[in-house]
């Protein structure tokens, strides 16, 4: 690990790890003794740039505290917060039938919205600020359970145990398309081995029913059941248990230990699909972005995106023709077409009659 110290009892900075210290950091920021210092108020004693540098370091140290901030502020931090709103529509102009029941559709669908908004609150778009973060190949074996932590699954996929879409893959800085299949060698997940320092659980032991014995003393052969369920062998730790979760935009299939990236994370009236220790819609993740607003790097060049981490989403749209390879976002225009709009805006221009005004000042100027 590049640095030793990311468990800092004395920082108390949560990353995505199932450490024990790390659990004990992720209390004492959430509930414990550390968390007042997030409840940031006008009367506070430190100044507003301090409250926005605190921030900042609190969310880069989770979310994606491996990546440089060079790096993160220019490939992984987005231009603008995405609108999760439906998009309005207007009436259509004919009266065909399937036109009118697909805008009813639509309008209810916006009136729908407007109600669970009024009832759970506004969708928390600032978490959305680390979106990128988490379409990353390691970020998200971290978040489908197949390692301790997001070291682990970057460890995983460098060592060539990941396949992408069937395929090895052993660029941990990927970012992945909706669609896209990873799959992990099971013999490189440590939850398929059996820790043997584990202890044993007595109060299990005492309450499983003991087996009949024959005459000699020996143990009877097992007898095959084909009614047992067959369930993943999976061996967690006791202190797993904040971190089983899986997110809403991850399908995945313990038995073959492969997920499935369905889509991007997006965010809902009062929920946020991007895990995060802090509250999706406070005061901490405001301040981190406003932050990053102000620091913004310049427009991306050519050379520049030479050396951007690999992002398949939009490699499948330049090869749609959706987006230019220089990265404006358009497609690409023809020149031939708009050299032919020039000659007919210059035939248009030396058509035109001339103002008596302008009669004069080429008089003039011969």
């Amino acid at each position: 690990m590049r640095d030793r110290g990311v468990f800092s009892i004395r920082r108390a900075l949560p990353r995505m790890s199932w450490s024990p210290k790390n659990l004990y950091n992720l209390w004492r920021r959430t509930v414990g003794p550390s968390a007042d210092d997030l409840r940031f108020r006008i009367t506070s004693q430190t100044t507003l740039f301090q409250q926005r540098w605190k921030s900042k370091a609190l969310v880069r140290a989770y979310h994606g505290d491996f990546i440089p901030e060079k790096i993160f502020k220019r490939w992984y931090l987005p231009e603008t917060l995405p609108d999760v709103r439906p998009a309005r529509h207007t009436a259509p102009a004919s009266d065909d039938k399937s036109q009118l029941a697909e805008f009813a559709r639509r309008k209810q669908r916006e009136k729908d919205f407007e109600e669970e908004i009024d009832r759970k609150g506004m969708a928390p778009v600032g978490s959305l600020m680390v979106a990128e973060v988490e379409r990353r190949i390691d970020v998200f074996i971290f978040r489908c359970c197949f390692t301790h932590s997001v070291y682990e699954a970057r460890r995983l996929v460098i060592h060539g145990d990941v396949l992408l879409n069937g395929k090895k893959h052993t660029d941990a800085n990927t970012r992945l398309a909706p669609g896209d299949m990873v799959s992990v060698n099971p013999d490189a997940i440590r939850f398929f081995k059996k820790s043997p320092t584990e202890q044993d659980d007595v109060i299990e032991r005492y309450f499983e029913p003991k087996k009949p014995k024959n005459e000699d003393g020996s143990e009877p052969p097992e007898t095959y059941n084909p009614f047992k369920p067959k369930l993943t062998p999976f061996s967690l730790p006791h202190y797993a248990s904040p971190w089983l979760f899986i997110p809403a935009y991850i399908e995945p299939q313990f038995s073959t230990c492969s997920a499935i990236y369905v889509r991007h994370p997006t965010a809902r009236p009062g929920y946020s699909e991007v895990p995060t220790p802090y509250d999706a819609d406070g005061a901490l993740i405001r301040y981190a972005w406003e932050w990053y607003v102000q620091r913004r790097p310049r427009l991306r060049s050519k050379s520049q995106l030479a050396r951007m981490p690999t992002d398949r989403a939009r490699e499948q749209r330049i090869a749609n023709g959706e987006e230019e390879v220089g990265g404006r976002g358009l497609k690409k225009r023809d020149l031939k077409q708009d050299i032919e709009r020039f000659k007919k805006a210059m035939k248009m221009a030396r058509g035109m009659k001339q103002t008596p005004k302008a009669k004069k000042v080429a008089q003039v100027a011969a």
